[in-house]
């Protein structure tokens, strides 16, 4: 009789819903055993019980489980000719398998939920070999995986140990029966790019595989702790605390306890038997509490007769009052940032140092508050936000965005394009079907919130859970919150996807525009819940514009608890092109199908961590006083911290002129001015003011040093216009006429003492001019209304009603030229029409040049004609090419790039940088180095020399950009390295009258009314000289 035979034999566990876990053991909160009290409270956790295990590990890749080799976990296999990898690390970025690839939204793998393909499924073996410390023996011996990338199998000298899923929680094993404490083990794991929990893995990021976190062999004595739960309960006057202490050990012993504060002084201490459980109950009286402002930690030791644990405890609550989110009693707002885990080089295998200096760049940029997007980060975040002072929202490691795009064809054509909550009304069939409202998934969903709660709940910085993010909304959402609740009833609960908030304790949005939160927050008198933006001012490329108006509403009205900055960092990886040039890769540059493009350059840092100007206007937007107005003998000011007051700062006033910058004296704070409260400081020393445009400068800064910033660190400033800019026509002076010559039917030269012009006639140009003998003009002056496109103009309203004007495409046509010689100077009248081609449209133009032995003025008067017509320009202003210009010194907005709608955070001055220097080269090239409320530029060759200088005059919004580079070069390139490629000699200068703001268009609210360029008519004028 034939047999037949079944592969594979059974269903895998990575495709199984029903495992989750195999012989995995319970969560718990993340700790270290120590020896005794001293080396626990030294927190370093090479005194602890436990042995690194990261480091060099054998290594093979195979296409899928089934090609993987089937027993490499034996213990005499031979991994001789095996690779080598680095644990903590991704396998794609060491070199192995097909690379990353990055999604926002869609799956990169057929949807057969809860299945993941059997043949496409890399999977990576590995192997490393250990001996136990003499000092382990006896105790029970465990093996603790922080994170693995999607799940894995885990042996021990060739016996299965278990299973376990979930890629950025815990694992932790039992494997004391399988280890030889006298000689060497062998311990091998398989790692799965895919398994059924990576459909609710669907976050926007790199796909990325392995071991990403450390791994660990710990030692857990005879008695030991097996958990503990930490509670701070304040009274009703928030004053007195109840400390709350539940401990679970793993036999009866007794337990001792100990709580210190910050100087190690010991507040209570007491001991009781666990049986094997118990909980400690202390009335403190009024501590020291916790907030993100005055981040006080006490540190609670625990021990019994074989070990000692510590945890810093920060005294807090949070709750909501009459519908407003209070901690200690207090309205908070969140100014704040999602954070995904992120290096250009290690993928979401973060070293230490460089997650530490992610979270100093927060403090010392005025953030308060880390969404943990979209999924718990490193556990050593957390303590390095309890020490440093940050909210935490800690987020479940839960999405599954991309059956959204499995279903989006129950959607009409003319609604796809809609955000998820605007598409809900629309939809036949609901997407959550698939998992969130599936009962079949309800466990795995349970299982993010029990991984989450139970390793993070005592973090004082854990102000909120989150369910997760972008997974619709169903019944596994209400059991996730229901499991939380009856666990830790202390914090709140939050989850964007409930957009009627019928689970969660606070209404959650993305991107909605700052006028719609204020609609809704001022839609009734009394509410029950507030709202957060959990993501807003999508910060890709050039851009965000319009913060402060978020900022403002979030100030004004209760209902509004802050937001949460999308995103922190870029997320590009470091690699090299074809010719050997390095750049930060996006989706796609790895040959990865399909894919979103370069959507995953959205954050205030770029790929390598450093600040992008998103970064300097958001902290100048959130700074913590805010100056109102005033004079130069007092001014208004508004303290905005949530709980302290002013009095660790120092001010002190200069005065800011058009060539100088005088310091003067310090200013006094009152003692004790309270967050909310306006106080008006008294100017001392400020007599004289000169003559020209000035401004009082105030800057606030840290009086001592903090474990953040040095004493000194600027944390906010202000400024006040004591006096207005000069008129043109004051700058024009009293002038004599050049001397003209006709050369020929076409040229005319126009000399004067300092400059030689040449005019075209027949084409209304100017066409030369010479300075010191050198000709200055590459490219004649054009009048243009067009950018490089920004990530925010691409995708919006504006960005596509540009290229289908063909703004880029306009030329001027002449209709006739006069000159007319006269005792102050020639002037030259050009009648032309601006055009693109194929269009009816144009904007008919006056322009008239007025040349003096001085000085050329240009004025230029347009009106926009046709039938169909651009609602918008991005700009109204001058471009020409320039020889010889190596830097810009100028008075305006500096130093950084500035526009209409993100120019706060830079101050007006005189300043002065190299043409490269100008430059913002944006991982993915776009509109750039612009500098606006510009009274003046000089353009200036070596060793500055002034070569050409453009002044206009009490103008509001007069810009100015120098780059070597044309606005089509930027459009045509793709990466840095291929517009570098186009460098050029000469420089493009722009002299702009007016452009359009930013706005957050590539994901979110396109730019706002007030930071349009509504496209009319204009006059203006620039005086050259």
């Amino acid at each position: 009789m034939t047999e037949t035979h079944t592969f594979p034999k059974g269903l895998p566990d990575w495709s199984n819903l029903e495992v989750i876990h195999k012989n995995a053991l319970p969560p718990r909160a993340s700790f270290h055993l120590y020896d005794n009290e001293a080396n626990a409270l030294a927190r370093d956790t090479t005194k602890s019980r436990s042995l690194s295990l990261s480091g060099t590990w054998k290594f093979s890749l195979a296409k899928s489980p089934f090609d993987a080799p089937p027993d490499f976990f034996e213990k005499k296999f031979d991994a001789q000719k095996w690779g080598k990898i680095e644990v903590p690390g991704m396998w794609q970025l060491q070199g192995y398998g097909k690379g990353p690839q990055y999604t926002n939204v869609i799956y990169p793998f057929p949807v057969d939920p809860p299945h993941v393909p059997y043949d496409d499924n890399e999977t990576g073996s590995y192997i490393r070999t250990f001996a136990v410390p003499k000092a382990f023996k006896g105790d029970q011996l465990r093996l603790r995986f922080e994170g693995v990338d999607s799940s894995f199998h885990v042996w021990m000298n060739g016996k299965e140990v278990g299973y376990s899923q979930g890629s950025r929680s815990p694992s932790e094993f039992d494997i004391t029966a399988l280890v030889d404490v006298d000689g060497e083990n062998t311990l091998a794991v398989q790692v799965y790019q895919f398994c059924d929990g990576s459909y609710i893995e669907d976050q926007d990021q790199w796909w990325l595989s392995g071991i990403f976190r450390d791994v660990n062999l710990l030692a857990f004595p005879k008695v030991h702790f097996q958990d503990f739960k930490i509670q701070t309960l304040l009274d009703s006057k928030y004053e007195d605390a109840t400390l709350s202490v539940e401990v679970d050990l793993n036999t009866k012993s007794d337990v001792n306890l100990k709580l210190l504060d910050a100087t190690g002084t010991t507040v209570v201490s007491a001991s009781q038997s666990a049986s094997p459980s118990t909980a400690f109950s202390f009335l403190i009286k009024n501590p020291n509490k916790w907030t993100a402002e005055t981040p006080y930690l006490h540190q609670l030791v625990l021990s019994t007769s074989d070990c000692t644990v510590q945890q810093r405890v920060g005294f807090r609550n949070s709750e909501l009052k009459n519908g407003v989110f209070l901690v200690n009693g207090k309205p908070v707002k969140f100014r704040g940032v999602n954070r995904h885990e992120h290096h250009p080089d290690h993928g979401r295998s973060v070293p230490y140092e460089f997650l530490v200096k992610d979270l100093l760049l927060m403090k010392t940029h005025n953030i308060n508050a880390i969404r943990t997007s979209h999924q718990i980060n490193d556990p050593r975040l957390y303590d390095l936000a309890d020490e440093l002072g940050l909210w935490v929202m800690d987020e479940c490691d839960l999405e599954c965005h991309g059956f959204g795009e499995v279903d989006i064809t129950s959607l009409p054509a003319e609604h796809r394009n809609l955000s998820d909550i605007d598409k809900v009304k629309h939809r036949i069939r609901s997407p959550a079907r698939w998992t969130s409202d599936n009962p079949a998934w309800e466990e795995a969903y349970i299982d993010r919130a029990r991984q989450a709660i139970y390793r993070d709940k005592n973090h004082a910085c854990v102000i909120m859970w989150s369910l997760g993010n972008e997974s619709f909304y169903g019944r596994n959402h209400q059991k996730m919150y229901d499991f939380i609740k009856a666990y830790d009833p202390t914090r709140l609960i939050h989850y964007e996807g409930d957009y009627d908030a019928q689970t969660v304790d606070i209404y959650s949005r993305m991107y909605t525009s700052a006028e719609d939160i204020i609609k809704f927050a001022t839609e009734s008198e009394t509410w029950e819940k507030p709202l957060v933006m959990c993501e807003y001012e999508h910060a890709m490329g050039n851009g965000p514009g319009n913060i402060k108006e978020y900022i403002d509403a979030f100030y004004k009205y209760p209902r509004l608890m802050g937001g949460f900055v999308w995103e922190w960092a870029n997320h590009g990886l470091r690699t090299k092109s074809a010719d050997g040039e390095e750049y930060m890769a996006y989706g796609g540059d790895f040959g990865d199908e399909p894919n979103d493009g370069n959507f995953v350059m959205d954050g205030l840092l770029f790929s390598n961590h450093t600040p992008a100007p998103g970064l300097i206007e958001y902290s100048k937007a959130i700074e913590p006083v805010q100056v109102l107005g005033g004079s130069k003998d007092k001014v208004k000011i508004i303290n905005r911290y949530d709980f302290a007051t002013l009095d660790h700062l120092k001010c002190e006033w200069s005065l800011v002129s058009d060539g100088s910058k005088k310091v003067g004296k310090e200013v006094k704070i009152p003692k004790g001015v309270q967050p909310g409260e306006i106080a008006e400081l008294p100017i001392e020393g400020l007599s004289e003011i000169p003559s020209g445009e000035s401004y009082l400068e105030l800057n606030f800064t840290l009086l001592a040093s903090t474990n953040w910033a040095r004493a000194g660190h600027t944390l906010a400033f202000g400024q006040i216009p004591l006096s207005k800019p000069e008129t043109l026509t004051t700058l024009k002076g009293s002038p004599s006429a050049p001397v003209v010559k006709q050369l020929s039917p076409q040229i005319l030269e126009i000399a004067s003492s300092a400059a030689q012009w040449k005019f075209n006639v027949v084409h209304g140009t100017l066409i030369s001019w010479i300075h010191d003998g050198s000709e200055l003009i590459h490219t004649p002056p054009i009048l243009d209304f067009y950018r490089a496109q920004t990530d925010n103009d691409l995708p919006s309203v504006f960005g596509k009603d540009w290229t289908g004007y063909r703004l880029h495409q306009t030329k001027s046509h002449v209709r006739s030229v006069s000159w007319t010689p006269g005792p102050a100077g020639l002037v030259v009248v050009v009648s032309a029409r601006i055009a693109p081609p194929v269009l009816e449209w144009s904007v008919d133009c006056t322009f008239t040049y007025t040349f003096t032995d001085k000085h050329l003025s240009i004025k230029v008067k347009g009106k926009l004609r046709g039938d169909s017509v651009p609602s918008t320009f991005a700009r109204i202003g001058l471009t020409l090419g320039l020889n010889g210009v190596e830097s810009a010194s100028w008075f305006g907005r500096g130093p950084g790039e500035s526009y209409r709608d993100k120019k706060l955070s830079q101050k007006l001055g005189n300043y002065s940088l190299s043409v490269d220097e100008l430059f913002t080269d944006y991982e993915f090239p776009q509109e750039t180095a612009n500098r606006t409320d510009t009274r003046w530029v000089s353009l200036d060759g070596k060793d500055g020399k002034k070569l050409l200088k453009a002044s206009f005059g009490e103008l509001e919004e007069a810009s100015f950009t120098a780059l070597h580079y044309t606005a089509s070069d930027i459009d045509a390139a793709k990466h840095p390295y291929e517009l570098h490629k186009k460098k050029k000699d000469e420089t493009i200068v722009r002299l702009d009258w007016a452009h359009h703001g930013l706005g957050t268009g590539a994901c979110g609210p396109a730019t706002l009314p007030d930071y349009q360029l509504k496209a009319g008519g204009f006059e203006y004028e620039v005086l050259l000289e």
